[in-house]
């Protein structure tokens, strides 16, 4: 990505730091608690984060940033200099399209500053080469990726105005412009420099309730969904790392204001944290490019719909099964594929299996004459877990687990082997995303090795209970679902 540097690079971490902390505090609005300030946390390998300087309350204000300080379609002046109508790109689009020309407008944006402390590589999966993306073989999480859409997306709807506009849009990297084949690659490398910045740092701006509605100007808005918040990059509020288990800051949205508070003390030297919400660690590294552990608990594995109806015996083609798939997606409980949590030691199977993916597997397990019933009525039964489809959800289990190159086990050697490594030397490129893949998929076979073990306790606990309402009191042996 260097070749795409438009900004002159001091090389200094520091002094782009300072530098755009001075532009933050002359900005008409701002307000920056002196309290706290931006850090250099590279050596714990999160790049930059805010620190506390002194001890902050509980509902302190850390910073304020007014909305139109905010990078967003409405406040760029692209809008006034396209005749296009960037409300038709949707909110991504349309903000990939201002970041790309403000960047290009280099000190003469308003943003110069902001954009000198973002970052300009990535460890986002959209930036993994093919053999970085072996490492992560059988989950779904690489199905999420997206490049080949993002790219059609990108040349379809990015690439046009761009093309069009030469002015707004000069050319980078000592290119004629961007035609051709070299042309369109840098584009889609730059646009995608654009998008993973959205991805890891916009945050969701909330239109204030009083703003009447006004032509031109709630370009944010799809056209299926009018409610959507629009896009935007909030200076200062971005450099926060996050954390699900330190979170202890959250931006507020008010009328005329974006307000970041303590929303628990924070100690002087403690880092301020914000929180992604409950996301599994594929998803954490799918689009912010780093894992941690704190996220472990929110992993979840995802069974595909074909995968299920395999292990039930049922083909896509099989007319049959079709009408049992019809009658679930016209109840709404039909996907195409069904994330299971990581389960707590506690729970049962039934409290974790979500009651989508019990309707399909009760669907499919139906007998001819209580389909046809069930068709004729347009409803399903009582949700009931028997044995017959804890089986299927236990054959689609093993043959998930397929899907990966290693074992659990194997997973399990691997990461001690380079956390040993990592204690003598940091891990960078390649070996730092290789562990970060081992991370996820170890995750996700715990989560089915979890469910197993649930499965058998399920199966066991009914066939208990069915003894004891036959009056079979002697037979205390287990029933055991055992691998195929």
């Amino acid at each position: 990505m260097s070749s795409f540097t438009h900004f002159p690079n001091t090389n200094n971490f520091q002094t782009q730091s300072d530098e755009f902390a001075t532009w933050l505090s002359s900005r008409p609005g701002v307000k920056v608690n002196p309290k706290i300030r931006i850090a250099d946390l590279r050596a714990n390998a999160a790049g930059r984060g805010v620190v506390a300087q002194a001890d902050i309350d509980d509902g302190e204000e850390l910073f304020t940033i007014p909305r139109d300080l905010v990078l967003s379609t409405h406040n760029s002046k692209l809008k006034d200099l396209l005749s296009q109508d960037l409300e038709q790109l949707g909110p991504w689009l349309s903000l990939m399209l201002v970041m790309i020309f403000e960047y290009l407008q280099g000190d003469r944006s308003t943003w110069a500053p902001y954009f000198r402390v973002l970052p300009q590589s990535f460890d986002t999966l959209m930036f993994w080469s093919p053999a970085e993306l072996e490492e992560l073989q059988g989950s779904a999480v690489v199905d999420k990726i997206g490049r080949q859409e993002a790219e059609e997306s990108i040349m379809q709807s990015i690439a046009p105005v761009v093309r069009a506009n030469p002015a707004l849009f000069p050319p980078i990297g000592g290119l004629a412009s961007y035609e051709g084949d070299v042309g369109a690659q840098a584009l889609l490398n730059f646009a995608h420099m654009m998008g993973s910045l959205i991805m890891a740092y916009a945050f969701d701006v909330e239109k204030p309730e009083n703003e009447d509605e006004r032509d031109g100007e709630d370009g944010y808005l799809t056209d299926d969904e009018e409610e959507q918040s629009s896009k935007g990059m909030v200076p200062l509020a971005d450099m926060l790392n996050a954390d699900a288990d330190r979170n202890n800051a959250r931006l507020f949205q008010e009328e005329e204001l974006l307000v970041m508070k303590a929303i628990k003390p924070i100690r002087a030297g403690e880092e301020i944290f914000n929180d992604y919400g409950e996301l599994p660690r594929s998803d954490l590294l799918r689009r912010y490019g780093y894992v941690t552990d704190n996220y472990a608990p929110y992993d979840v594995v995802e069974l595909p719909l074909d995968l299920i109806c395999f292990a039930a015996g049922a083909t896509s083609s099989d007319a049959e099964n079709q009408a049992r798939l019809q009658l679930l997606e016209e109840l709404e409980l039909l996907d195409d594929g069904f994330a299971i949590p990581r389960p707590l030691p506690d729970e049962t199977l039934a409290d974790v299996i979500p009651a989508e993916l019990v309707a399909l597997l009760m669907t499919l397990t139906l007998s001819p004459e209580q389909l046809a019933h069930q068709l004729k009525k347009k409803k399903l039964p009582s949700p009931t877990l028997t044995a017959k489809e804890a089986r299927i959800l236990f054959d689609a289990i093993i043959t998930s687990q397929k899907r990966y190159s290693t074992t659990i086990e194997q997973d399990r050697q691997l990461l001690a082997q380079i956390n040993q490594f990592e204690a003598s030397s940091p891990l960078e490129g390649s070996d730092r995303r290789r562990k970060m893949a081992i991370q996820v998929r170890l995750g996700e076979k715990e989560i089915f090795e979890a469910i197993m073990a649930k499965i058998n306790d399920h199966v066991a606990n009914s066939s208990a209970s069915k003894r004891t309402a036959d009056g079979d009191s002697n037979d205390s042996r287990r029933t055991k679902i055992q691998r195929s």
